[in-house]
């Protein structure tokens, strides 16, 4: 793990604080925190993930502890003392696709449409993959399986609109309580 993001990290802190060798006390800080909880039986889905939360959790608090040594107001506000100073709070964040909730979310949205694609008739199913996947025209898909090119277009169009249809559920089901969004507009003209 170390050897695989290490750099990564390190490079992400830099930037952030400028200073390589702060970069590096807390790159090593935040793979100590990793090891420690491997060690104890936690199970890690997404080191990465985890290591880009301790690195941004080690980061506010490295901010925190300077703006308490430069003798600043500890009632002020986190983001007026990053003004004076001379960054930006949201700056430090990490990726926003590494924010679990992001992860989460994006992972449910793939596994919706790779059970919707699953459950497609044999027929539309190989034209989507071929024409989405495959990255083949329409023409070219038809050609492989067959069929008219105009098929080929009403089978994507069919895999399209049920993968919209399942996307906006979950999209619902996420606003429980909230208002509800419009549908999303069908009929989208078909790829050459």
């Amino acid at each position: 793990m170390f050897d695989h993001y290490y750099r990564e990290l390190f490079n992400f802190l830099a930037l952030k604080l400028r200073d390589r060798d702060a970069a590096a006390d807390l790159a090593q800080e935040s793979f100590a925190r990793v090891y420690a909880a491997q060690r104890s039986g936690t199970a890690i889905r997404d080191p990465r993930a985890l290591l880009y939360r301790i690195a941004r959790n080690l980061l506010t608090d490295r901010y925190r502890r300077h703006a308490v040594r430069a003798g600043a107001d500890a009632a002020a506000p986190l983001d007026e003392d990053a003004d004076r100073r001379g960054f930006d709070v949201d700056e430090q964040a990490g990726p926003a696709a590494l924010e679990p909730e992001t992860a989460l979310a994006v992972r449910q949205r793939f596994e919706a449409i790779a059970a919707i694609v699953d459950s497609l008739p044999p027929r539309c199913r190989e034209a989507f993959i071929l024409v989405k996947f495959d990255g083949l025209s329409h023409a070219e898909a038809a050609i492989r399986m067959g069929i008219a090119v105009k098929t080929v277009e009403m089978q994507v169009q069919i895999a399209l609109n049920a993968c919209w249809d399942r996307l906006d559920a979950l999209e619902r089901g996420a606003q429980r309580g909230g208002s509800e969004r419009p549908r999303r507009e069908r009929g989208r003209k078909p790829e050459p």
